[in-house]
């Protein structure tokens, strides 16, 4: 089980003040700074996280990015933040650094070459293929071109690109060569946070070494067993069921729980939609969800998506959950978690 929350300031206070890794970047006050947040489909602390940097690392001119990876130029006022921002869109202002030993080409919005400190912010959940969010990810995918992403999330397919799985899984360790190609120094602050959505913990430091410290305190909090059922239902919270898009990640967590030839019930308003339709069919569900399933299963949605737009989709719209029996599972926060079949 993961400790009762400390007050939030108290622990980025504690995580600055003891980094991994890596010691507080001395930043002179003509320096520029890049300080990377995610944006709102992620729940994070951001003024938090922001606030904790200011009081240990003042100075310099720091310049906010907001990680928008291939979603897009995002809602700012969601943010919780007042300073302005740059709302990466994914193809403007790209600078190319190279390609990765696995043929990911490596560009990157030009804040993060036009800058002589990097600081990365983020929250650590399990991700259903990078095994965890955070760490890296701020840099690349989050401030990546969206043709260079996709190809890097291609690997979402290979066996080690799995939720909890940090070192040996190929999709993160593409995209943290990838980030170790910006040469400005990089420090990261990462909030952990627990099933129930509070933070429990956070690290500072190196951002490969600190976001491992996080990513290993996570790992138990998030991982549950169960055996394996012919039905299972499962659903999540804002933001994660506000588009397909994101809702897809509830179905990649649960799959291993789902029996051969069972059901898969996703349970996602998706309140804005289904999000592009050939990025949800092809590079999320087609390589990335269904695959996981056993042979002969099925997935359903519960959505307020009129049926039309979900039979263009790769799932089939589902008007009245079926009637749970003994062996079913119900799982709430799904995307939140590792799941791992007990039988």
């Amino acid at each position: 089980m993961q400790p009762a929350p400390r007050p939030l300031d108290e622990l980025l206070d504690a995580a600055l003040a003891a980094p991994i890794g890596a010691a507080l970047p001395r930043i002179a006050p003509s320096d520029r700074v890049t300080v990377i947040v995610s944006d709102p489909t992620r729940k994070e602390p951001r003024a938090a996280m922001l606030a904790a940097l200011r009081r240990h690392l003042p100075g310099g001119r720091p310049t906010i990015a907001v990680a928008t990876g291939t979603h897009g130029p995002c809602d700012v006022g969601a943010l919780g933040i007042a300073e302005p921002v740059i709302n990466h869109d994914g193809a403007s202002d790209i600078v190319e650094l190279g390609t990765t030993r696995r043929g990911t080409p490596v560009r990157v919005h030009r804040c993060l070459v036009e800058t002589d400190h990097v600081l990365a912010t983020g929250c650590i959940r399990p991700h259903y293929f990078a095994g965890f969010g955070a760490g890296a990810k701020a840099l690349f995918p989050g401030l990546g071109e969206r043709t260079a992403i996709r190809i890097n999330h291609r690997l979402k397919t290979e066996a080690g690109a799995r939720a909890g799985i940090v070192d040996g899984n190929p999709c993160r360790e593409d995209l943290e060569e990838a980030a170790r190609m910006v040469t400005a120094p990089a420090f990261l602050l990462n909030a952990v946070a627990g099933p129930d959505d509070q933070i429990h913990a956070a690290v500072a430091g190196d951002l490969l070494a600190a976001f491992r410290a996080g990513a290993a305190l996570a790992k138990p909090w998030f991982t549950v067993r169960a055996p394996r059922s012919p039905l299972v239902v499962a659903s999540d919270t804002l933001p994660v069921t506000a588009t397909l898009y994101q809702a897809a990640k509830i179905a990649a967590a649960v799959a291993p729980l789902v029996a051969e030839g069972g059901r898969l019930v996703l349970v996602a308003e998706c309140a804005e939609g289904t999000g592009p339709l050939d990025v949800v069919n092809d590079a999320i569900l087609r390589i990335g969800v269904l695959p996981r399933l056993p042979p002969g299963a099925t997935i359903g949605l519960v959505s307020a998506l009129p049926p039309e737009v979900v039979s263009r989709t790769l799932l089939s719209a589902v008007t009245e959950l079926p009637a749970l029996t003994s062996d079913a599972l119900v799982i709430p926060r799904a995307s939140q978690l590792i799941c791992e079949p007990s039988s």
